[in-house]
């Protein structure tokens, strides 16, 4: 149930930068979803219709970049994605790491159609 309160957060964000950029429809929204972020895409789109109803966001396609679960070792500093259900990293073996990606959920872009006078 949390994706309703994200979801209106995001049409918040949206209808924000919408207001700065002058207004106009907005057609799509650009979302980056992280592995780890727990954010069903989903659900999302199914709370964005309700939400967005009587807005200018209303009806707008909503787009999901997932992003990959990538650590980095804090011994050699490399990036890299886990391998099966170890942590250890792929360059020097050590297992101290830390989430280097993967559990981001943040908009990324809008796409607004111009207003016609």
């Amino acid at each position: 149930m949390h994706e309703l309160a994200i979801t209106q957060n995001l049409l918040g964000l949206v209808l924000e930068h919408a207001a700065r950029a002058g207004g106009g429809r907005v057609s799509g929204v650009h979302v980056v979803s992280g592995e780890l972020s727990g954010v069903v895409d989903d659900s999302v789109r199914f709370y964005w219709e309700a939400v967005s109803e009587g807005t200018p966001a209303a009806g707008a396609c909503l787009h999901f970049r997932r992003e990959p679960l990538l650590f980095e070792c804090l011994a050699c500093g490399s990036h890299f994605a886990p391998v099966g259900a170890t942590f250890d990293c792929v360059e020097c073996g050590d297992n101290r790491v830390r989430v280097a990606s993967g559990r981001e959920f943040r908009l990324e872009a809008i796409d607004l159609e111009e207003e016609v006078p």
